[in-house]
């Protein structure tokens, strides 16, 4: 699965101590102050763009610290009020307030993602605590609460629209969630709860980076490169300079660095070694370990969740997502997972028998899964992913996706040059529908030191109509390795699949068009925000596509036809392992937050062991993501108790794709128009399900999803 990273919206961007309590000259003071690079609006052309090239450092924490003051000051108003609550004078006016801190917030966010060197992580390691405080600190605020309540007890008979409607239930709900209706004793809790965990996900997040960092695997010679590519030998090189071992060959502690060796290297050794290094990230006993900071994390969050009237965190979790409890979600994980790692066992006994045969006397190991599932493609349907990657050049997957984008949604990405990056490597397009522009896309595309591995979609911008157009800007984010200068970047099936996915999720944003920021493009229930972006892959296979975009890198001609059809033939192929490795993670991270009590000291490795032994995984293969190193649910509260979303998401996502097949394909123009209208453009503003009964005339089929992975459907 792929990763993403989500902003926080206008309502929820980083907050300190009792709003209403701040002393009145310091917040009059901060509010007539000279703002600063962070906080001013962005200015210059296409709406105004980050001004990454006056960013200091050194400036974060007097921009977060201004820009809290700043709130404080409109909080501050909207409680002083006289004047009865209405939708307009408070939630307007808070869907309003804390524009600097919003701006400040997002671009400190950029870098604690992708620039995080030392003094950055110092910097992260000190505020991160002190914006939970001031996000409970608005939570916690009675008298903003208050109002809050009033107009969501009158909401259906003060006039208001439903997208209002809905607005206001967004904001009562997320107040209560978080225990604004509490008493005081447990309010303080809270927050020594919150601001221990933002520090601790800090610390999580640091030490896994730092694994990634000083871990490598060092190729000293031509026998260790059996196997690997011309492409990937010069990845590797071109690694080997960047760590200073000139004339070595690097294989990082990434997924995007270390599965291709896996895949590719016929040096079993080797292939032993990096897996054992690249899986236990985060969990070597030493000052970087963070199995105690797991331990820590579970307590912290049961004890929440009975704070908040959970029985677990697990339940806290759900309660606010389209599965509504752990059992639907674990019912539907449970359903899949017999489907799964049954054609696990299949796969399994299809590479033995190659082991076999070729009288390797080995027995197959998880080191081994993907080096004997490569040779099983071949064998079954004649496909060679060095062949394929051939065909799969960096530039030329981009215009590919950027035509089948203006084919299916009619945007246009035409690139700016001269705009304030935070790297060089960073391209900017502008992104137009008829000539008007929507939206900046900001592409960085290559891995280096203080970048967060994985890819994922970042909001730098959020689209809104309610005091004037704002078109939104976003990014895209991956670990590609850098070849040589001026040679095409030559990336896996696997790696372009990725590429539509997180394109998806930024053309969710992009496309958003409603009045609320808040309620605004990815601003979506966390089991549905995958939805659109994997339907968005779909694409990729499209002979439009690869005929006019897959071109070999020397000859400029077309990937042929027939390995195509062995494409498409293997559509299904690996399904076992590619299915069983998500769920075993998903799994994992429900049934621990299920278990995790506030008074319990869990070992993440043990349970990852006994978890895995009373779901019968299969012993050639593990966890997707072991806990150490599992950013997704320990890094911050995203995906916690919700790993289970991406599973959730594609039996709307197989589903969905089943109505283009039926129209006649995947460009039908009226197919294509309601699924922008119905699903893209309408972000929160539509309840999920709602939203997907608009597309698709009826309620989510769940056999799509067994159908489109090969399995059997009960």
């Amino acid at each position: 699965m792929k990763r993403r990273t989500f902003l926080k919206s206008a309502l929820a961007v980083a907050v300190l101590g009792e709003c209403c309590m701040s002393k009145n000259s310091d917040i009059a003071l901060a509010a007539s102050a000279p703002l600063g690079p962070m906080l001013d609006d962005w200015t210059g052309g296409h709406g105004g763009t980050p001004p990454f090239d006056k960013v200091k450092i050194d400036d974060f924490k007097g921009a977060l610290s201004k820009g809290m003051d700043l709130k404080r000051a409109e909080i501050k108003g909207i409680c002083d009020q006289a004047a009865k609550p209405t939708f307009d004078n408070t939630i307007i006016v808070l869907e309003d307030a804390g524009r600097p801190l919003s701006r400040a917030s997002r671009i400190f966010d950029i870098y604690t993602s992708t620039m995080n060197d030392k003094p950055m992580q110092a910097i992260e390691t000190e505020m991160k605590p002190i914006l939970a405080k001031f996000d409970d600190e608005i939570i916690q605020n009675d008298p903003l609460f208050q109002r809050i309540k009033t107009v969501y007890e009158t909401r259906e008979t003060s006039g208001l629209n439903p997208v209002q409607q809905r607005l206001v239930d967004v904001y009562y709900r997320q107040f209560t969630r978080q225990g604004a209706g509490l008493d005081a004793a447990k309010k303080k809790r809270l927050r020594e709860i919150n601001e221990k965990l933002a520090s601790l996900f800090t610390t999580f997040r640091h030490n896994q980076l730092a694994d990634e960092e000083s871990y490598t695997l060092v190729l000293e010679n031509e026998a260790d490169l059996d196997g690997l590519s011309d492409s990937l030998r010069a990845q590797y090189l071109a690694q080997g300079e960047a760590h200073g071992k000139k004339g070595k060959w690097v294989i990082s502690n990434t997924r995007s660095s270390m599965e291709p060796f896996l895949t590719f290297s016929t040096r079993r050794d080797l292939r032993e070694k990096g897996w054992r290094m690249w899986t236990r990230r985060g969990d070597n006993n030493d000052a970087h370990d963070n199995k105690s900071t797991i331990s820590e994390i579970l307590k912290l969050r049961a004890e929440r969740a009975r704070i908040l009237g959970f029985p677990t965190h697990a339940h806290w979790i759900l309660a606010d997502n389209m599965a509504k409890t752990p059992d639907a979600a674990m019912d539907l994980m449970l359903r899949v997972w017999k489907a799964s790692t049954n054609r696990v066992h299949q796969e399994v006994a299809d590479m033995q028998a190659i082991a076999d045969k070729e009288k390797t006397k080995i027995t197959i190991e998880p080191w081994d899964y993907r080096f004997y599932a490569e040779k099983v493609r071949k064998d079954k349907y004649d496909i060679d992913q060095n062949e394929v990657k051939q065909y799969l050049q960096l530039d030329k997957i981009l215009e590919g996706m950027f035509w089948a984008a203006n084919q299916v949604y009619g945007v246009e990405m035409v690139k700016v040059e001269g705009l304030p990056v935070v790297q060089p490597d960073i391209t900017v397009y502008e992104v137009r529908r008829k000539g008007d522009q929507i939206g900046l896309w900001y592409f960085d595309p290559y891995a280096r030191d203080g970048k967060n591995s994985g890819a994922w979609m970042n909001e730098y911008r959020t689209q809104e109509k309610f005091k004037g157009k704002i078109t939104p800007i976003v990014s895209n984010n991956a670990n590609f390795v850098k070849g040589k200068p001026g040679e095409p970047v030559l990336i896996s099936w696997d790696d372009a699949t990725t590429l539509f996915h997180e394109f998806g999720h930024a053309l969710h944003g992009l496309q958003s068009n409603v009045d609320y920021p808040s309620l605004a493009g990815t601003n979506v229930k966390r089991d549905f925000v995958e939805f659109p972006s994997q339907v968005n892959e779909r694409w990729l296979m499209t002979n439009e596509v690869l005929s006019k975009y897959a071109l070999h890198h020397k000859t400029g001609k077309p990937i042929p036809p027939d390995l195509v059809a062995k494409l498409r033939k293997a559509k299904t192929f690996n399904q076992g392992f590619i299915t069983t490795e998500y769920l075993a993670s998903a799994l994992y991270d429900m049934k621990i937050h299920l278990a995790a009590t506030p008074d319990k000291t869990i070992d993440p490795d043990e349970f990852e062991k006994v978890t895995m032994a009373e779901l019968k995984c299969p012993k050639e293969m593990i966890m997707r993501h072991r806990p150490t190193a599992f950013g997704h649910i320990f890094a911050d509260d995203g995906y916690s108790a919700g790993y289970y979303s991406y599973i959730w998401a594609d039996t709307m996502s197989a589903d969905a794709s089943e109505a283009f097949i039926e129209a006649g394909g995947f460009y039908d123009r009226a197919t294509c128009d309601r699924f922008r209208d119905t699903i893209f453009s309408v972000g929160n503003s539509v309840a999920p399900d709602v939203a997907f009964h608009n597309f698709r005339g009826r309620d989510v089929d769940t056999n799509a999803l067994m159908r489109d992975r090969g399995f059997p459907v009960s």
